[in-house]
């Protein structure tokens, strides 16, 4: 890729993206793989005066060795290096930049059942230090190929044919192709902003999912939910974007008010498998029934891992002419899929989805029966029919999607 648009990728993270703002220090994850773009990216953040910039390199193959090799109790353990460090964080409040380029198959084979216990093992230990950063910094999390993950898109490609398609898709979906991405993207956060003020106002109980595929959900919000989407704003009054590329608009459902079949309209890549052509029945908010073409254990292991994974965390509601869907590419990557049309979320809720959010306390949440999980997976239920109707507590009526777009 020439380095125009890591240039101009760089610049749309930090400028629009985290939102730097002078004298900030940044945290970049990434992959190794990745060293050329995450130079640019460094720069860009000097360019706007940050004061440190710091990058965690990761690799997939030595993470799958580890996960395989390495014992269960010596993976689980936060190190005192590791403990400090999100101490660190929690004080500082750095921005945090997190670069996907994934093989949606690097854990293929891997032990899920494995890395769900490590999984909540850590989280015990590191929950309090991330809750500690909650709302107060910017992060952002972007994508850049890698083999890998090409060659799973266009399979019958050779590699740097993949590599190319998957670059233009993505220039495509992020708006890097526009005479100015930085106005592009304040314009395009702008439309999202204004769909959440109408739903906002609409104050609904409940929307009601209906579709030619089988879909007929009942889907109750929490009292308190908050309709988000396109940028927002942390306790310290920065706006920033923290999923690019992003189409959704989303908020909380009631935990336990979700009733009713939901069908899946494209493939979940969980782990280096498919789920495909998958079907859910929920009562009182509960998955207590999953049918699929393809992959039906492996969604089970996912939804065994905790309680809450079987609720959902997420409604979110993405026009089924989305330029990410206009591509007519499978990512196999949530950050892109979850974009191309309306998803629901198994697992974790988002907290600034709650009105208030800014003073409660974990009794608070917990009271309110807020969703806390070790997982948050996204799956897309958006059709080209797919009708979505809100009522509120009144019983007016809204018509909140038709035939898979926008009706606000």
């Amino acid at each position: 890729m020439n380095k125009k648009i890591f240039e101009t990728y760089a610049k749309l993270a930090v400028e629009v993206g985290i939102n730097l703002q002078e004298g900030q220090d940044v945290e970049i994850t990434a992959s190794t793989k990745c060293v050329e773009f995450v130079s640019e990216i460094v720069t860009a953040c000097y360019d706007k005066n940050a004061r440190h910039v710091h990058v965690n390199w990761t690799c997939d193959e030595i993470t799958r060795l580890s996960l395989i090799r390495e014992g269960r109790e010596s993976l689980s353990e936060v190190r005192k290096w590791e403990e400090e460090k999100a101490r660190h964080n929690a004080e500082v409040l750095p921005c945090k930049i997190f670069v996907e380029d994934e093989d949606p198959n690097a854990f293929a084979g891997v032990d899920i059942e494995k890395m769900s216990s490590v999984m909540n093992a850590r989280k015990k230990v590191i929950k309090k230090y991330r809750d500690m950063e909650e709302g107060k910094n910017q992060w952002l999390i972007i994508a850049v190929p890698s083999l890998g993950w090409a060659k799973t898109v266009y399979p019958e490609d050779d590699d740097d044919t993949a590599v190319a398609k998957l670059w233009d898709a993505i220039i495509k979906s992020m708006r890097l192709d526009t005479s100015d991405p930085v106005e592009a993207w304040k314009n395009h956060c702008a439309g999202l902003l204004d769909k959440c003020e109408k739903l906002n106002t609409m104050k609904l109980d409940y929307l009601r999912y209906t579709s030619a595929n089988g879909t007929d959900l009942k889907l109750k919000l929490h009292p308190r939910h908050l309709w988000c989407g396109g940028s927002e704003v942390n306790l310290k009054g920065v706006e920033f974007v923290a999923n690019m590329p992003t189409e959704e608009v989303y908020t909380m459902p009631l935990r336990d008010g979700v009733d009713g079949v939901v069908v899946s309209t494209k493939p979940l890549s969980l782990h280096g498998q498919l789920v495909e052509n998958f079907k859910v029945t929920f009562e009182n908010g509960k998955a207590v029934a999953i049918e699929a073409e393809k992959g039906a254990d492996v969604l089970e292991t996912m939804l065994n891992m905790d309680e809450s994974s079987r609720y959902l965390g997420e409604v979110a509601l993405v026009p089924y002419d989305s330029p990410i869907n206009k591509t007519g590419v499978l990512f196999s990557n949530t950050l892109f899929d979850e974009n191309a049309c309306c998803h629901l979320a198994f697992g974790s809720a988002y907290k600034n989805t709650m009105r208030g959010y800014e003073t409660m306390t974990d009794e608070d949440f917990a009271a309110e029966n807020f969703n806390d999980s070790v997982n948050h997976v996204d799956f897309m239920i958006g059709s080209e029919d797919l009708r979505i109707m809100g009522y509120d507590a009144d019983g007016n009526e809204y018509t909140v999607f038709e035939n898979g777009v926008w009706a606000i």
